[in-house]
């Protein structure tokens, strides 16, 4: 191995990745909210959904009864707090924090996450798998997400 690479190797540590990744996003967030929130969106939370919305219209076929109201729950409940522990699990990572951060992240910041997401994005799914044909749902999410970025991103100011 070349001097100069383990030397790189050395002074980065297992840990350091992590946590310049996450120093730079959090650098271009500043910079640039609504945009980097919105490239997040194509390359992470774009393809979540896409798959999701397939799979629940495999579950849950329009000619079920209460369609839309089974889908929404099932988004609800199941999606919204499996992206939501994702979310933490990514985050936790990027920090370059163990598991025993994780598990405290998550034991306090979960559910209010989570509350916070069922009275924000219930309504918006409700139009979304109701109305919004399946191959728009994910681009109709994330025109409602770059807004609802922007808005935090404005509070932040």
């Amino acid at each position: 191995m070349a001097p100069a690479a383990s030397t790189l190797r050395a002074e980065a540590g297992l840990g350091a990745l992590p946590r310049r990744a996450l120093a730079q996003y959090l650098r271009l967030l500043r910079l640039y909210p609504v945009l980097t929130k919105a490239a997040t969106s194509f390359f992470f939370t774009g393809p979540l959904s896409h798959y999701f919305y397939l799979l629940l219209e495999r579950w849950v076929p329009p000619e079920v009864p209460l369609a839309g109201v089974l889908k929404l729950l099932l988004d609800r409940v199941l999606f919204a707090p499996a992206f939501l522990l994702l979310f933490f699990v990514i985050m936790n990572f990027l920090e370059g924090r163990d598991a025993a951060a994780l598990a405290a992240r998550v034991r306090s910041g979960l559910w209010p996450a989570l509350q916070v997401n069922w009275r924000v994005w219930t309504p918006v799914q409700f139009i979304n798998v109701n109305y919004v044909p399946l191959q728009f749902r994910v681009l109709f999410a994330n025109v409602v997400a770059l807004f609802w970025y922007a808005y935090l991103a404005s509070l932040g100011k």
